[in-house]
Parts: structure tokens; C-alpha cells; sequence
């Protein structure tokens, strides 16, 4: 995750952690890498592969960046960031403005894209900045000695961060460079066809190697497809419903949410404690669990599955299909 938009000022979103820039390295081109250590000396919070964390920035704004380095080394975050050409104040302060020796505030890390460590064989493919959360999932299983592919694609070489980690790791891994195959994107169908359904593959890039990808998967019979976005797939439309009530469990309070109006900005009219941040259903700081009612699931975070054991749900975005929905919530 590199870039993904939060609300200004943070939202509802609780920091806590002060880090201390200790380095800041040119990865690629646009591409910077920045080395965060606990302000007090302590050690950060554990994470995991695939997690990212919110930084909130001087300016007000509150950026979502994928985790780089292994987990184990507690010590200090390193996250990837790319220079967006129409970054809106996020990628382009911490280009910009950002000095060694800064300190920012950052939230615990949040883990949406979690790998499965014990799958019988891996495919990771990362277009871009997508490398961040890669190179640390492909770290994990090349040290636990699992089976895994990892194809990494990027418009030129120029553009590619981590070469040299990545080639240090060694194993299976594919690098494709646009300008090197006459501007043609990989060959992703291809790909994925060569691969047993019972693969565990993940993706993180751009919105059109996403959708490329989640065809491909489907064709080829893929069944365990994990996907990681920078935005949502489409531009979230408001619900259309006509009004539903939402009971809070943990105090029996019941608000009524009018047509038009989201979930999320009736419970902080009502001064309802919650947490959020992008507001895009991206991110999972809003997950709410569900304990009755039926949700009509509008997030990027939630798979199938989960939307359809109906006991959770992002409430920046989603909402009920109608009736009563039950949470638990004060």
C-alpha cells in the first residue's frame, strides 16, 4: 500500500507512536525509501508480512505506507514511497520536506493483505511501488523455505526499487521492464495458467495490473487470490437506500441513518467513539464487527468469504441492505 488517502487531520484514527527519521535512501527513480526508529528507544510494535501503517504528516495529512523490512527486526520501519506525480501533499512533503532526524507520528501497524505463511507454493506479483509488501512476504517464505515465484514489473529499470535486495534473496524471481519488451505489459494469462489452482497468489500495483490480474486468476482456475489496492477499483458511489436503523449492542442505543447519508458520518453526528481514516474502505481502521442484520459490503479489505459470514464490515462504506443492523458499538 503506498499512498492510500486518509482523512485530514487523521479522522478517528489513534496515533501513538513518535519515530525519528534515522535515513532516507533513493531506491528508484521517484521511489525513496524512509528508515523509521522508536523515538524513546524502545522497540515498535510487532507486524507482520503485508501490513502497512499511517503516517501523519506536519501538513495535516495522513498517509498509509507499506512495511519493507522483516518483521523480526523490531527495531526500526522502513517503508517505500513513491514521488506521485499527482500526489496531493502526502508522497510529495516526504519528498520535499522531510529531513533525517524529523520526527513523525505514525499509528500501530494494520495488516489487510496477510500471507499464508504454510501454502504448498507461493506467486507474488508487484507492478511498481506494489514491491513494498512483497519483498517483505518474499523474505519470510524464502527464509522459512517455502516454494514461491515472485514477478516484479515495472515500466522501466530505472523505475524498479529494491534490485538489489530483491537479487540478493536469490530464488525463482521474474523481473520485467516495459521499455525492454517494446512497451508490452507481462504476460499475466500466461503466467497464471502455469500455475496449480491450489496457488496462493497475491498481487499489489497499479488498478489496471489488478484487474489483469483478477481475470487471469479466474480463467486459469486460481482460487486463492489475494489483492492489495492503492485506490478503490471505482470510484465509491454514495448507497442508495432509504433509511435503516442501527442498534449499538454494547449501550442499546438506536440512531437512524437517512437516505443518502453514510454510516459513518451518522455515528460521529451521534458522538459515537469510532475509529476511521481513509474513508474509501481501504484501509480496515473502521472494521466494525456485525452482530445482527444483513450489510451490503462496499470495502476492498473484506474477501468473499468474510462478506459472507456477515459479522464484520467497514463502516466508511458500507452499509445495511435494509432493516435493523446490530453493532458493537457504544
Amino acid at each position: 500500500m503506498n499512498e492510500s488517502i486518509k482523512e485530514a487531520g487523521g479522522g478517528g484514527l489513534k496515533p501513538g507512536l513518535q519515530a525519528r527519521v534515522r535515513t532516507l535512501r533513493h531506491e528508484a527513480q521517484r521511489i525513496a525509501s524512509i528508515e523509521l526508529v522508536p523515538l524513546d528507544g524502545a522497540s515498535f510494535p510487532a507486524f507482520t508480512p503485508g501490513a502497512h501503517l499511517d503516517v501523519h504528516l506536519p501538513n495535516g495529512l495522513v498517509r498509509s505506507y507499506s512495511l519493507v523490512n522483516a518483521p523480526e527486526d523490531g527495531a526500526r520501519y522502513v517503508i517505500g514511497v513513491l514521488h506521485d506525480a499527482h500526489s496531493r501533499g502526502g508522497s510529495r512533503w516526504l519528498h520535499e520536506q522531510l529531513r533525517c532526524g524529523a520526527t513523525l507520528t505514525i499509528g500501530a501497524p494494520r495488516n489487510n493483505f496477510a500471507l499464508d505463511e504454510t501454502a504448498a507454493t507461493t506467486l507474488l506479483v508487484a507492478g511498481g511501488i506494489g514491491v513494498t509488501p512483497m519483498l517483505c512476504m518474499y523474505r519470510r517464505l524464502r527464509e522459512r523455505g517455502r516454494a514461491v515465484q515472485f514477478v516484479y514489473c515495472a515500466r522501466s529499470r530505472e523505475q524498479a526499487a529494491f534490485l538489489d535486495e530483491l537479487k540478493a534473496l536469490g530464488g525463482y524471481v521474474v523481473l520485467h521492464f516495459d521499455d525492454e519488451h517494446g512497451g508490452r505489459p507481462f504476460d499475466l494469462a500466461a503466467c497464471l495458467a502455469r500455475q496449480s489452482h491450489d496457488v496462493h497468489a497475491y498481487c499489489c500495483g497499479p488498478g489496471a495490473m489488478l484487474a489483469a490480474f483478477e481475470s487471469a486468476c479466474a480463467h486459469a482456475g486460481v482460487r486463492n487470490v489475494h489483492i492489495e489496492r492503492f485506490a478503490p477499483a471505482a470510484p465509491v458511489a454514495p448507497l442508495e437506500h432509504a433509511g435503516y436503523t442501527v442498534e449499538l449492542a454494547r449501550s442499546g442505543r438506536l440512531l437512524f441513518v437517512p437516505a443518502g447519508k453514510a454510516l459513518l458520518d451518522a455515528l460521529i453526528e451521534a458522538d459515537v467513539e469510532v475509529e476511521y481514516s481513509c474513508r474509501e474502505g481501504l484501509c480496515g481502521a473502521c472494521q466494525t464487527r456485525v452482530l445482527g442484520g444483513c450489510v451490503e459490503h462496499r470495502d476492498a479489505v473484506l474477501t468473499q468469504s468474510e462478506r459472507d459470514a456477515n459479522n464484520a464490515m467497514m463502516i466508511c462504506v458500507s452499509g445495511a441492505k435494509s432493516g435493523t443492523l446490530v453493532l458493537d458499538l457504544a
